[in-house]
């Protein structure tokens, strides 16, 4: 039997007997399981004016709103949850990323520390912790945590990219390449980590890797619009006329359009004396104002000049 089979058979039996609290708890959990979360809501607040001892459900809530981004709400879910049953790690821990999510740093702190103190080999608690202590700005135990990571698990990817960001802003761009190549390795795919080493290498004047790094990044993520603005801009500084045109305009056909991205389509354009696609592209940067960093009268005045 299919899961929905399985949810429209707990459903007749809910609406034939109301009081059957054991099909429903079953739906609640299979509605939830299937994304189906306002629905799964529904049925765990009944139960829980039924069952208001039973922490299983509170957890169950909390996993519900917090799938729906209603993080205060969890919140709560959660702290019900763990009043009912002190011990209850799974509900300490996703109250730790609540705490995160609501940029209560420190109670998040507290949990993970909490879920170390039971299971410390617990290497997605170790990153949870890195992670907060990144949000805080914290390094070294972020770092610490991040490490500890990866020391229980070397194919965390997102211990080394966290690490490689950590890095690159301590000023340390030998080791933070290391860590963004490490992520490449594990995952060829993530464009962040090509993204990152293009702007090492830009801060190192290393123009061919950044080139080609940002082009990987595109290859990765075709949406990427600041990958394409930073590449175009370097081509033209390079000279290379014709590839900067085809990167622009790859950008304006991948990429979501705005005021910025068409305003710098203008200037390429205008830089290779093609006024007439300058002139369009101003016109399209006008036209999509609301998404223009420099004053709308700014390109008006430039395409008045363009038409002369």
């Amino acid at each position: 039997m299919s899961k929905i089979d399985k949810i429209e058979e707990l459903q007749r039996l809910t609406k034939q007997d109301p009081s059957n609290f054991e099909a429903r708890r079953k739906l609640a959990i299979l509605l939830m399981d299937c994304g189906f979360n306002e629905e799964a809501l529904q049925h765990l607040l009944l139960l829980s004016k039924t069952f208001s001892y039973d922490d299983d459900i509170f957890y169950n809530m909390g996993i519900v709103y917090e799938k729906m981004k209603q993080f205060p709400k969890a919140k709560d879910s959660y702290l019900k949850a763990i009043e009912l049953e002190p011990g209850s790690l799974d509900a300490i821990y996703n109250l730790g990323l609540v705490y995160t999510e609501l940029r209560e740093y420190d109670k998040a702190i507290e949990c993970f520390k909490q879920i170390l103190e039971e299971d410390p080999e617990d290497s997605n608690t170790y990153f949870n912790l890195g992670l907060v202590y990144f949000k805080k700005k914290e390094y070294i135990p972020a770092i610490e945590n991040f490490q500890k990571t990866i020391d229980l698990n070397d194919e965390d990817l997102y211990a080394y990219f966290y690490l490689g960001n950590i890095m690159k802003e301590l000023g340390d761009l030998d080791l933070a390449k290391e860590n963004f190549e490490r992520v490449i390795e594990l995952s060829p795919k993530y464009s962040w980590a090509y993204y990152n080493l293009a702007v090492i290498y830009y801060e190192e004047k290393d123009i061919i890797n950044t080139v080609e790094y940002l082009k990987k990044t595109i290859e990765m993520n075709p949406a990427d619009s600041e990958a394409y603005k930073i590449l175009s801009k370097l081509l033209l500084k390079q000279e290379e006329y014709t590839e900067a045109c085809e990167a622009i305009e790859n950008a304006l056909k991948n990429c979501q359009q705005t005021g910025d991205l068409y305003y710098l389509a203008a200037q390429i354009y205008k830089s290779g004396n093609d006024l007439k696609s300058c002139a369009k592209y101003l016109s399209e940067a006008i036209r999509n104002y609301q998404t223009l960093s420099i004053p709308v009268q700014v390109a008006k005045n430039e395409l008045a000049q363009v038409k002369g």
